[in-house]
């Protein structure tokens, strides 16, 4: 880290910008709004002002620190883990990896550092996180290996069967990703876990290594959960499992009063535009309209940010919607004046879920195909 000649309320916008645009790129990644060149121009605004506070020196890490202590969120701590990781200073690293320890959720701000420092930087540290014995070192050297698409090789099966969940659950993930097929057993055990994210992972891990029949149980039980874990099982469930079969699946959870609202959110994975009309209706309905909206995402590749089928404002559909706080809306009439007209003739758009969901479906169907990075950097020009 060196000095310069700054200006501070341009570094202080560096920085600001750093913490919002991760922030942002984080919410919308895997979401059905925004696609690749959405997130590409975000990614081109990213790293610009990334180089723009690595080029401020000691007045960016100065003003990182006091913003992260003012704000002591992921976001602040991505920043303070990017530069600390670019220059390789392993006292301006312990110095981020206090912020980790100091609050829950900050391991996905250093993750996304991680993700975003090439090999060569992350050459110096991973070996030795790798070596510790501390759990949270552990842990990042495995989401660098993960990120990097990098195999542990001998050393896997022992984090597999760490006594620590975060290194279990991280290291299941990267037996999946990996293709460890000699580690099935150590995979399969980690069903009967106690945590509901390390089983998750092991599911999912199971389907990427072929075995995906000895999943559906722990799946099926993990898709009443509620929250990321419930709609994550429910994704991979219908994904690995033949479609007559998934249809099925489906129908019986949507006759479930429990897990209507979650299996109505999974109906565009199918891919069956027959559903259209039903759809439809179901946006009439102010506590289904916003998940009948997801559903119409990820069912036709269009980009309905372009159609105006979509409302920002619920109370415009009716008195009855003035209590609805989940936005956009579909506008139930538009959809379907829309769909009459451009049924099959719209310009295709693949949304980030799409592009996960395509990554998955692909990987489950062909052990030899790799699990494609959809979150990889896009770099777009950001006036386009």
């Amino acid at each position: 880290m060196q000095r310069f000649a700054t200006i501070a309320a341009i570094v202080a916008q560096h920085v600001e910008d750093v913490s919002f645009l991760w922030s942002r790129r984080r919410h919308e990644i895997d979401g059905q709004i925004l696609g690749e060149v959405d997130i590409g121009r975000i990614d081109q605004r990213l790293h610009a002002n990334i180089e723009g506070m690595i080029a401020s020196g000691e007045a960016a890490w100065n003003l990182a620190l006091a913003r992260f202590s003012d704000y002591a969120a992921p976001a602040e701590l991505f920043a303070i883990g990017v530069l600390s990781l670019h220059w390789g200073s392993r006292k301006l690293l312990d110095t981020a990896l206090d912020g980790v320890r100091a609050i829950g959720s900050g391991i996905a701000g250093m993750s996304g550092a991680i993700a975003c420092t090439t090999r060569g930087k992350l050459r110096a540290f991973v070996p030795q996180w790798l070596d510790e014995q501390d759990p949270l070192l552990q842990t990042l050297g495995l989401i660098a290996l993960t990120h990097h698409r990098v195999d542990a090789g001998d050393r896997l099966q022992g984090f597999v069967l760490s006594p620590d969940i975060g290194v279990r659950t991280r290291a299941i993930r990267l037996a999946g990703i990996m293709r460890r097929r000699d580690l099935i057993g150590d995979v399969s055990a980690a069903l009967k876990a106690n945590d509901p994210g390390e089983r998750l992972a092991a599911a999912r891990a199971l389907c990427l290594l072929g075995e995906a029949q000895y999943a559906y149980a722990t799946l099926d039980k993990l898709a009443r959960a509620d929250g990321f874990i419930g709609r994550e099982a429910i994704d991979i469930r219908l994904l690995v499992t033949p479609k007559l079969e998934a249809k099925r699946w489906l129908q019986e959870r949507l006759d479930q009063p429990s897990m209507r609202l979650a299996a109505l959110g999974a109906m565009g994975i199918l891919g069956e535009v027959s559903i259209m009309q039903w759809l439809v209706e179901k946006m009439r309905d102010p506590s289904l309209a916003y998940t009948a909206g997801l559903a119409l995402r990820d069912l036709i590749e269009t980009d309905f940010n372009d159609t105006g089928v979509f409302t920002l404002d619920p109370p415009s559909l009716g008195k009855e919607f003035k209590k609805v706080e989940d936005f956009p809306l579909p506008i139930a009439d538009k959809v379907e004046a829309w769909w009459n007209e451009n049924k099959g003739k719209s310009k295709r758009f693949m949304s980030m879920r799409r592009l996960k969901l395509d990554a998955y479906r692909t990987a489950f169907a062909n052990l030899s195909a790799p699990l494609v990075d959809w979150r990889r950097t896009r770099q777009h020009p950001a006036w386009m």
